[in-house]
């Protein structure tokens, strides 16, 4: 098999010195990879490294064809024309120059091969659900979701030998994603993306785990992957408890090994003192028991250092899967309790969302196309926004996490940052609630400012749930986008645990429905409850 990109000996480090990688060798081949690893482990930066946009401090990177990236952020002038965007503007106005009758040389040359450049470029629009955008116009205020878009169009359009996707659909709705999925489940060349997107994921055709600068392969897809990991991770347990028995029993091998040279000594010194047998015999046997003991203690203790280091490499072996607890008291809503009313509302930018009542502990998803005013719907539910008409009217207390992770003061500790929405309690209490959301010992005195996007999500969530009194609405904004596997199945995990009732916006299907969802609104102009089955087949 042809190797399209190979990595060897690649180092890279920040320019405050924290290295990334060392030494890190690694080849991609034909075919669609999942780059996967923890938040800070080095993804988007080796894609980075791939794509020449960074320069790595020692070993090299050989890429075999043409490379197209997209970054995790895309942003678009919005004063170009479509064509530019798609950089095809060249080949379309030499196409039309030699249409109208202009048979400069220049213009074959700049067209080339390509007479069908336009075709491609509306049917890749079309693919992709931008059939709407003219090749003429100006772009003008495109959406987050549509700038994405547009951007893979672009590269699809060039053909590249390798694509690199970063985090493609942080920012786009269901629609998207699933026209996106298909670009994905369609493409032939070489593939490397980075994601938390279980559905795209699913997708691929094997998954690299990059964990401590280093990758290990996977074939398959990510469940293929995650069960392989079970797999791998009960045998590692299993090898934790086996060294763990076999370390014990060196100690207590070398413990009795200590008792018994010990009284080998004593029964020893006490024949040299009664004189029993002459003196140069008894200093031979002195001697040669002095040799003996030192041999049998070195090699219990050579067995116990042995049994040691198979239990660290067992030990290390087992991935630090630690979850973040949430049982936290208040916080339950009991069944039939009024938490919400929405009472004829329009919100700032026209989209309605009237007739809503939110009893008990109920779980809601709350789902639209880009651009439909979910945020919008949120932020004047948490009275950050105020209604063009109507009301919301809370009952309970509540707590807003929004996408852009604003909520934390910087140059305080994380410990300080809880602190400030829970006044009354102690410092111990604090650090106590702190060490369920896996913020234990020095870790709590980090600076917000320090913390990785997993660390500072945890955080934030940290502080809003410990907040005084305890939230018993609980709204999420696209809580996924930019955390890595690990953190999803920690919040997962953490509202698992949550007794009171939650408004989810997301457009991550499989998060959705790992928490237990119990009702569905679609935001479309106005708000409307909708089967799970609809939002399986968005139109």
């Amino acid at each position: 098999m042809h190797i399209s990109v190979t990595c060897t000996s690649l180092s890279f480090a920040w320019s405050d010195g924290t290295s990334v990688f060392e030494d890190l060798d690694a080849a991609f081949g034909p075919g669609r990879t999942g780059l996967v690893g923890v938040n800070g482990s080095g993804k988007s930066t080796l894609l980075k490294l791939i794509a020449g946009r960074l320069a790595p401090a020692d070993g090299a990177v050989r890429v075999a064809g043409e490379v197209g990236y997209l970054p995790q952020n895309v942003t678009l002038d919005t004063a170009l024309r479509v064509d530019e965007t798609l950089g095809i503007a060249a080949q379309r106005a030499a196409l039309h120059a030699i249409e109208a009758g202009d048979a400069a040389e220049e213009h074959f040359e700049t067209l080339g091969d390509d007479w069908d450049v336009e075709e491609r470029a509306l049917a890749t629009l079309g693919e992709l659900g931008l059939g709407h955008l003219d090749l003429d116009r100006t772009i003008g205020e495109v959406s987050g979701g549509e700038s994405v878009l547009l951007r893979l169009a672009a590269l699809l359009l060039g053909r590249p030998d390798v694509l690199l996707l970063d985090e493609p659909t942080n920012n786009l709705d269901l629609y998207a994603r699933k026209r996106l999925y298909s670009a994905v489940a369609s493409w032939s060349g070489v593939m490397i993306v980075v994601s938390h997107d279980r559905e795209l994921l699913d997708l691929v055709d094997q998954i690299a785990d990059l964990r401590s600068g280093e990758i290990t392969w996977y074939g398959g897809n990510y469940s293929a992957y995650e069960e392989a990991l079970t797999t791998e991770q009960d045998a590692a347990t299993r090898m934790v408890r086996v060294a763990e028995a076999d370390f014990r029993k060196q100690k207590r091998e070398l413990s009795d090994a200590q008792v018994k040279l010990a009284r080998r000594k004593k029964y020893g010194q006490k024949m040299f003192e009664q004189k029993r047998e002459p003196k140069i015999v008894m200093g031979a046997r002195r001697r040669s028991a002095q040799e003996s003991a030192g041999k049998h203690r070195i090699l219990h203790e050579e067995r116990l250092a042995e049994a040691k280091e198979r239990l660290d490499e067992a030990v290390e072996a087992v991935r630090d899967d630690d979850e973040i607890r949430v049982d936290l008291p208040y916080t339950a809503v009991p069944p039939g309790r009024q938490v919400l009313t929405l009472m004829d509302l329009e919100l700032a930018y026209g989209a309605r969302a009237g007739g809503l009542d939110l009893r008990g502990p109920e779980r809601i998803a709350l789902i639209g196309r880009n651009g439909a005013g979910k945020t919008t719907l949120l932020r004047t539910i948490a009275g950050e926004l105020e209604p063009v008409s109507g009301e919301a009217v809370t009952h309970v207390p509540l707590r807003f996490l929004p996408q852009r992770l604003d909520v934390l003061d910087g140059e305080l500790t994380v410990a300080e940052n809880v602190a400030r929405f829970a006044p009354g309690a102690t410092n111990n209490r604090v650090r106590a609630r702190l060490a369920r959301f896996l913020f234990r010992g020095a870790r709590a005195d980090q600076k917000a400012a320090t913390l990785s996007g997993g660390e500072r999500f945890r955080a934030t969530l940290a502080a809003l749930m410990l907040a005084e009194p305890a939230p018993q609405l609980l709204m999420l904004d696209e809580p996924t986008n930019n955390l890595d596997m690990a953190s999803v199945r920690q919040l997962t995990s953490a509202l698992e645990s949550y007794e009171g009732a939650l408004i989810v916006a997301s457009h991550d299907l499989p998060f959705l429905e790992s928490i237990g969802i119990t009702r569905w609104l679609l935001l479309d102009g106005e708000l409307r409850t909708i089967t799970p089955e609809e939002v399986e087949h968005p139109a």
